[in-house]
């Protein structure tokens, strides 16, 4: 039997994530995501121009953090690479914890990650960037899904309490009454469930487990910390290790940035009373219907986030871009201003949305978080 592990000493302030304004434009998704693990390689060279005449930037910019970005990174470096032929952009896709971590001990010049930075994380972001302090803004959003499989099985209703109940052990078949009372007309296997996590610290880990310590309470006790809480599990690196790992196995059950999860069957989750599958429109709608969190600085943006609201997809992360306002040197910080101005410009957003399915930030967001970008300089 699993244990389940508190793990309330890892816990960050609030449930917040990021985002500069409330209103997200919701554009078409126009082509499939790049399957997982098709882009690992953090030197990429681009692929496509994306503008009418090339930039000027030249010099190497490293940066690293969550995994769930991966394919939207990808988009982004081709398109500034494209514009900028002597610039290259590394990405590392160690995880939101491993984002955070070297950008706060300056191996990264930037850095994403699914979850904003806490106390101690921004602390040691300030004492790097120095009196600037840090820049936070949201430049990917995009649901979690609940991804399975099951042969023969595309999709499955669940409520709250029984995904909380499967995560944790609690319903180890796949013919469970749980699972059949919501699924009448779907034939399920007796084959037993292999939950499958991740193996490091995660953002997209902590958004999943606050999704179910804010609807399930009482079966889900672990306060969220991006650290899973449930011992003698699967798990695996990253999140094409997860979805690698589900794809390996019958009966496998995983959560991943919906960008990634290729042909896994999906969950439609229990809310408001009716189940939702998920979209980039539905994830957004919870952004936007969410209270913005209190006294953040000027270039930080975030929200708590309403799980809870009827027609909206609840699983939802808006990953963070996190840079300094005052870098070293004019270089790093010109590549730092240019690229991460890509990545909230139109043509950035609209790249990322066909790359990975995310939800494109409206206008508003762009004129809010493009001040912080703005001011990056050498100093």
């Amino acid at each position: 039997m699993e244990r389940l592990v508190n793990l309330s000493r890892f816990t960050r302030a609030g449930s917040a994530v990021a985002v500069g304004a409330l209103a997200f434009s919701l554009a078409a998704c126009g082509s499939d995501p790049e399957p997982a693990g098709s882009s690992g390689d953090e030197t990429t060279e681009a692929t496509e121009d994306s503008g009418d005449t090339e930039g000027g930037l030249s010099g190497t910019l490293s940066g690293g953090g969550a995994s769930s970005q991966e394919a939207a990174m990808n988009a982004w470096r081709a398109g500034f690479q494209g514009a900028n032929p002597e610039a290259t952009v590394n990405y590392d896709p160690v995880g939101s914890g491993g984002g955070r971590t070297g950008f706060g001990d300056g191996s990264y010049k930037f850095a994403g990650s699914d979850a904003p930075l806490d106390d101690e994380e921004l602390a040691a972001a300030e004492a790097q960037c120095g009196e600037g302090g840090v820049i936070e803004f949201p430049g990917y959003v995009s649901p979690v899904a609940v991804a399975f499989n099951l042969e023969g099985v595309e999709t499955l209703n669940m409520g709250p309490e029984t995904i909380a109940n499967i995560f944790l052990g609690e319903i180890t078949s796949w013919d469970d009454e749980a699972i059949a009372a919501d699924n009448p007309d779907v034939e399920l296997p007796s084959t037993d469930i292999t939950v499958v996590h991740r193996s490091d610290e995660s953002g997209t880990t902590e958004n999943f487990e606050e999704y179910l310590y804010t609807v399930a309470p009482d079966t889900w006790t672990a306060e969220p910390s991006g650290v899973w809480p449930v011992e003698g599990q699967e798990s695996a690196q990253g999140t094409s290790g997860v979805v690698g790992a589900a794809q390996a196995g019958e009966g496998t059950i995983t959560y991943a940035d919906a960008s990634q999860v290729a042909d896994l069957g999906t969950v439609a989750v229990g809310v408001g009373g009716e189940f939702v599958e998920y979209s980039a429109e539905a994830a957004a709608e919870v952004v936007a219907q969410s209270p913005r969190t209190e006294g953040t600085s000027e270039y930080v943006y975030t929200i708590d986030l309403d799980r809870d609201i009827a027609g909206t997809y609840p699983i939802v992360l808006v990953s963070y871009s996190l840079a300094c306002t005052t870098y070293a040197d004019e270089e790093t910080a010109e590549l730092v201003k240019g690229f991460l101005g890509y990545v909230a410009s139109e043509e950035g957003q609209q790249a990322a949305s066909e790359a990975a399915g995310s939800a494109p930030l409206s206008d508003t967001i762009r004129e809010a978080v493009l001040p912080g970008i703005e001011s990056i300089s050498a100093g």
